[in-house]
């Protein structure tokens, strides 16, 4: 498969209709599953669909080491390569990888301003314009309602979509009726794109809670597969 029938007909593309298109420049959507369900593999994905359609992409991981983040992408991209016979692989990933940047911070006393100055000067000084920053093992209720604002005006002036991953305390996260994670009830007015993960048998199941404007909750056409970690059609 050529790299322009991937980017047509690829599972992101039924990923991004579940939620009117896609998170969208300017917004905040946020991944929110219990420990070790798939939510890094989930973002990964998602950040390689847009290095395949020319995107450019910050990784920020508080949750692993850089060369555990590089591992995830090399497989996310060997899966892909290797599910969809994709023609000239080596080259297509060698080109894609330098639309990339990974950022690593200690995940202790490191504030959400602290990083959105790290964006904004390998931004500017760096000459890197990113599409999309992917934020991966950060606790966003820790984020005070003054300092999420100014992230939120941060993203909008610059035209970026952002993704958070939110592990939810305890083995057996409390959801509300409208399945909202109890985590995240205080924070769900300030994103755009609320998508839960959970375990249903062999796989992985995804979920949209909200979905811009709309508050209400609905099974994806899509889930996690275990064996390779790739977001896929329900059959």
């Amino acid at each position: 498969m050529v790299r322009s029938e991937l980017n047509k007909r690829g599972p992101l593309r039924v990923f991004e209709n579940s939620i009117h298109g896609g998170l969208g420049k300017g917004h905040i959507g946020v991944l929110a599953s219990k420990k070790g369900v798939g939510k890094t593999a989930c973002l990964v994905h998602i950040a390689t669909d847009k290095l395949f359609r020319d995107r450019h992409v910050i990784h920020v991981s508080f949750s692993q080491k850089v060369d555990h983040i590089i591992n995830w992408y090399e497989d996310i991209f060997k899966e892909i390569a290797k599910k969809r016979n994709l023609e000239n692989a080596v080259d297509i990933h060698d080109e894609i990888i330098k639309n990339r940047v990974i950022m690593n911070f200690n995940s202790q006393g490191t504030t959400i301003n602290q990083v959105v100055r790290s964006l904004k000067a390998m931004m500017t000084d760096g000459n890197f314009k990113a599409d999309s920053i992917i934020v991966d093992g950060y606790n966003i209720s820790d984020i005070s309602q003054d300092d999420f604002n100014k992230l939120k005006t941060f993203i909008k002036k610059e035209n970026i979509e952002l993704w958070f991953s939110v592990s939810l305390v305890g083995e057996n996260p409390v959801f509300n009726k409208m399945g909202i994670p109890e985590d995240l009830e205080n924070r769900i007015d300030d994103l755009d794109v609320l998508i839960t993960l959970k375990y249903e048998g062999n796989h992985v199941s995804l979920q949209v809670i909200k979905d811009h404007d709309v508050l209400e909750p609905k099974d994806m056409t899509l889930k996690l597969d275990p064996k390779t970690m790739l977001i896929v059609r329900n059959q």
